[in-house]
C-alpha cells in the first residue's frame, strides 16, 4: 500500500525524534519515497546527514542555503507529497500550524501544502494536556487534519502520562489505512471476519475447545483493512493483537459468537468465517471446580451440539457473500464440497490440518478453494498473509461476477 507513495516528513525538535529515524528506514523498506523537512531545533537532536543517508534525499532545514540565498526549491516540497506526516509534532509547531505562522521552512511547508496532513503529537504531559494545546488540536481536527493520539507512559522528562510519540508500527498502520481509504480496492465494503476458537466451559477452570490460534482470521482482517474495507472482527480467545482499525468483538463460547454474527450480519457485504468453533458443549456446567476422583473411576461429560453458525447465516443471507472454512483430517474435498451445498456458501476454504504446514498455530497454510459450480482451485504452501491476499482477490472477483450475473 505504501509502495511509490510520496511522504513529506516534517520533523520538529523533540526528544522522540530518535523513533523517527527508524520510521524513515521502515517506510523506505515498504517502498515509500520520503522527503524530510526539519526545524533547526530538530537538527540539534539528529544530524540532517543521518536523515539524508536513510531517506536517500537531502534533508531540508533552512530556507536559506550556505550562501545565504533563498532556496525556493524547498517550497516545492509543499506540492510534492501525497501526504504530509508531522512527527514528532511539538506544542510549538502545532501552535504555528494552527495559527498559520510561517517563520521557518517547516512551518512554511505546512502552511503551503495542499495535501492531507497527519500529525503525531509528542511532548511533556503538562504541555499536551494544557487547554491551549488541546484547543489547537481541536481546531486542527475541525480543519480536517488527522491527529494520532499520543501514547501514555513514562516520558523522557521523568513524568508519567500522555505525550509519547506513537510507536513506529502504529504510525505506519495509520499511513497504510490513510491510503487504503482513498485508493483501496475494497473501499466501501463491509467485511465480517470470525477468528480463533471458541471455548465451552466444563467448570470454572476447565473447558473444551479447538486449537485455533486465530492467525488465519487475523491475517484476513488485516488484509481487508489494507484494501480499505470496514472490518468487524469477531474473535474467540487469542494471544494475537488485533489489526489496527478493526472493530473487535471478543467472545468465548459458540453461542456468543453466534449472537455476535447474527447481530452484525444484516449490515455487512462479505462474511469470512475462519473461526474454529466448538461443535459441542457440555450439557451441564459445574458451578465449582470438579475435584479429582479415584483413579479407577471415570467421569462422563454429556455433550450437546452447538448451533451451526455458518449454516444459519447461509439460510438467511441476502446480498452477503459468504465464505466458510473446512478444517478436515480426512476426505477433504468431499466434506468441503458437501458443506458448500448444505450451508449455502459462495465459497469455502478447505485445508487438511493433519498435513505439515497446514495445521493450527502455524504461519503457513495449504488450502483449496471450492465453489458452488464444482470448481476447485488448489494453492501451494503459502504464508497465511499470502493466502489472505489471494482469498480476498477471489472474493472480490466472484462477488463482482455474482452482482453482474
Amino acid at each position: 500500500m505504501l509502495k511509490g507513495k510520496k511522504i513529506v516528513l516534517g520533523v520538529s525538535g523533540g526528544i522522540a525524534i530518535y523513533k523517527v529515524v527508524d520510521l524513515v528506514s521502515k517506510l523506505r523498506k515498504k517502498g515509500a519515497e520520503i522527503r524530510v523537512v526539519m526545524t533547526e531545533n530538530a537538527a540539534k537532536f539528529v544530524s540532517p546527514l543521518l536523515f539524508a543517508e536513510i531517506s536517500g534525499h537531502k534533508a531540508a532545514v533552512s530556507m536559506w542555503d550556505g550562501r545565504d540565498e533563498f532556496n525556493v526549491e524547498h517550497i516545492a516540497l509543499a506540492n510534492w507529497g501525497d501526504v504530509l506526516l508531522l512527527a514528532p509534532a511539538t506544542a510549538n509547531i502545532l501552535a504555528k500550524m494552527t495559527y498559520g505562522l510561517a517563520d521557518d521552512l517547516l512551518s512554511t511547508v505546512l502552511l503551503a501544502a495542499p495535501c492531507p496532513k497527519i500529525v503525531c503529537p509528542a511532548m511533556n504531559t503538562g504541555m499536551y494536556e494544557n487547554v491551549v494545546t488541546q484547543a489547537n488540536l481541536a481546531l486542527l481536527r475541525k480543519r480536517g487534519v488527522e491527529i494520532m493520539e499520543p501514547g501514555c507512559g513514562e516520558l523522557a522528562c521523568g513524568t508519567t502520562g500522555a505525550g509519547r510519540l506513537p510507536e513506529v508500527p502504529e504510525i505506519i498502520a495509520a499511513l497504510e489505512r490513510f491510503f487504503a481509504l482513498r485508493e483501496g480496492a475494497m473501499r466501501g465494503v463491509k467485511v465480517m471476519v470470525t477468528a480463533a476458537g471458541t471455548r465451552e466451559p466444563i467448570d470454572p477452570v476447565r473447558f473444551i475447545g479447538n486449537r485455533s490460534s486465530g492467525k488465519m482470521g487475523y491475517a484476513i482482517a488485516k488484509e481487508a483493512l489494507l484494501r480499505g474495507a470496514e472490518v468487524v472482527l469477531i474473535t474467540g480467545p487469542s494471544a494475537l493483537t488485533p489489526p489496527p482499525y478493526a472493530r473487535v468483538i471478543n467472545v468465548e463460547t459458540t453461542q456468543q459468537m453466534m449472537d455476535a454474527c447474527m447481530a452484525e450480519f444484516p449490515a455487512v457485504d462479505v462474511v469470512i468465517k475462519a473461526a474454529a468453533v466448538a461443535d459441542f458443549k457440555p450439557r451441564e456446567v459445574a458451578g465449582q471446580k470438579i475435584k479429582k476422583i479415584h483413579p479407577e473411576d471415570g467421569m462422563t461429560v454429556v455433550l450437546d451440539q452447538n448451533p451451526d453458525i455458518l449454516k444459519t447465516l447461509g439460510s438467511v443471507k441476502k446480498k452477503q457473500f459468504l465464505v466458510g472454512f473446512a478444517a478436515e483430517t480426512q476426505n477433504l474435498l468431499e466434506n468441503a464440497a458437501a458443506k458448500v451445498k448444505k450451508k449455502n456458501l459462495d465459497m469455502i476454504v478447505a485445508n487438511d490440518v493433519s498435513m505439515k504446514g497446514a495445521g493450527f498455530n502455524t504461519d503457513t497454510n495449504i488450502v483449496k478453494f471450492l465453489y458452488p459450480d464444482g470448481k476447485i482451485e488448489a494453492l501451494e504452501i503459502l504464508s497465511k498473509d499470502d493466502v489472505a491476499e489471494i482469498l480476498l482477490d477471489r472474493v472480490m472477483e466472484k462477488r463482482s461476477g455474482k452482482a453482474n450475473g
